[in-house]
């Protein structure tokens, strides 16, 4: 009597000679099983499908010396699908890669929308706490300045020299009202100021650091989010691919041929399938090279960003340069006051009425210092964990066929495999 073991290992040998037998197309008496198939895979209707096995069918890919059980409507139908299938294979062999760069890029945005917010919230609180007086006049041109700031890092084609002349502009009307020359005056007359700005330089070269900030730090962040949906858009497209006529044939003999036959449970050899799927992928294995160099710039340009390159460290502390800014205009107010004066004239003063600004300052101040660290510290560290992430998929269309093959597509090493006519070992 046979103990256990030695049971399971009989029932083992019986399964799969069993198996095995259900692979070979000699003596297929019936299409029962490959009608169910069609019908399960296809949802199609099985009317006019072959109850046997026929011989010399008018097919155009999967001839066969014996008898088959597809029509030449099945060998149309079995084409597309092929077709739907390696699509599909595709777009979930790139999923991962693809959710990598679109979850990064959503973060990144996300991150320096929280930044801008903060280094407009420290420019607020300057005025608020120190310029109270024209604090509530400022507000509108501090608010215009940071929209601009994210208007360019996300795309827009906002031009960074305009943006930071325009906020100056602004400015100057508001500091010789205020600290230099007190008093309202007209709105003719503090235009005249604003456009004499330029002229005048009364920030000094402040402007002009600040410009070349806002120009080093940003246009790499921009740089950046720009590359990573093109990234994005690189994977949409090949997963997508159009195949060729000679591709869709070659699926089509490979995956559903051998369904004609009876072998519902067949898979191509390794072999076999590497040949198909290169030859279907070649396109896209000459992506590789560019796919590499992209990973590559992606991680330069990534390191660059530190330093007087690095958006956050610019935009917060935006806010010191406009304090700087205000302060040598007013140690310089007697020079400005003789400039404006000959420039614009001497205006009609009242009195001025500014509303001082009621925003406490203070304590939102004390928070945002620990939060805007880790939100530094939070953005740094996760450019680094995505480019480390992103390394691994430097090869990924060179070797994406053979992953196919070996994750998806290929029977296993020692199983009966289809190498395009029969079931071999």
């Amino acid at each position: 009597m046979m103990d256990a073991q030695t049971w399971r290992v009989g029932c083992r040998c019986l399964l799969l000679l069993a198996l095995v037998g259900s692979t070979r197309s000699e003596g297929l008496q019936s299409c029962e099983e490959v009608r169910k198939l069609f019908q399960w895979r296809l949802v199609g209707p099985v009317k006019g499908l072959q109850d046997s096995p026929r011989a010399g069918p008018d097919l155009q890919v999967c001839i066969a010396k014996n008898p088959a059980c597809c029509t030449r409507k099945m060998e149309e139908s079995y084409q597309i699908t092929a077709r739907q299938d390696m699509q599909q294979v595709l777009q979930t062999s790139s999923s991962t890669l693809k959710f990598l760069i679109s979850r990064n890029t959503a973060a990144f945005q996300e991150t320096l929308e929280t930044l801008i917010r903060q280094a407009e919230n420290y420019t607020s609180i300057l005025f608020c706490n120190t310029y109270r007086n024209m604090a509530l006049e400022a507000a509108a041109s501090v608010q215009e300045f940071f929209t601009d700031v994210g208007l360019y890092l996300f795309g827009a084609d906002v031009n960074p020299e305009e943006f930071v002349n325009r906020f100056f502009d602004s400015l100057f009307p508001l500091v010789y009202n205020h600290l230099i020359n007190p008093g309202d005056s007209s709105l003719e007359y503090s235009e005249c100021i604003r456009m004499a700005r330029r002229d005048i330089s009364p920030f000094g070269n402040i402007p002009k650091r600040v410009l070349g900030q806002m120009g080093r730090s940003l246009l790499p962040s921009r740089t950046f989010l720009q590359a990573l949906n093109l990234g994005i858009e690189v994977i949409n497209t090949t997963d997508h691919l159009h195949f060729s006529k000679e591709c869709s044939r070659a699926l089509l003999r490979m995956q559903y041929c051998p369904h004609c036959q009876g072998l519902t449970l067949s898979k191509p050899c390794m072999g076999y399938c590497l040949n198909v799927v290169r030859g279907c992928l070649a396109h896209m294995a000459e992506l590789n090279p560019h796919w590499h160099m992209y990973i590559l710039s992606l991680e330069e340009l990534s390191d660059a960003m530190h330093g007087t390159y690095d958006v956050e460290h610019v935009l917060l502390n935006f806010h010191l340069l406009v304090n700087d800014a205000v302060v040598q205009a007013y140690l310089d107010g007697q020079k400005l006051l003789e400039q404006v004066n000959k420039i614009c004239g001497r205006p009609i003063r009242t009195p001025t009425q500014s509303p001082r600004c009621s925003f406490d300052g203070s304590k939102e101040k004390r928070g945002m210092k620990i939060f805007i660290r880790n939100g530094e510290e939070t953005l740094a560290n996760r450019r680094k964990e995505f480019i480390n992430s992103l390394r691994l998929y430097r090869t990924f269309y060179g070797g994406l066929a053979d992953q196919l093959c070996a994750n998806e597509l290929a029977a296993g090493d020692g199983l009966p495999c289809w190498n395009g006519e029969d079931i071999v070992k």
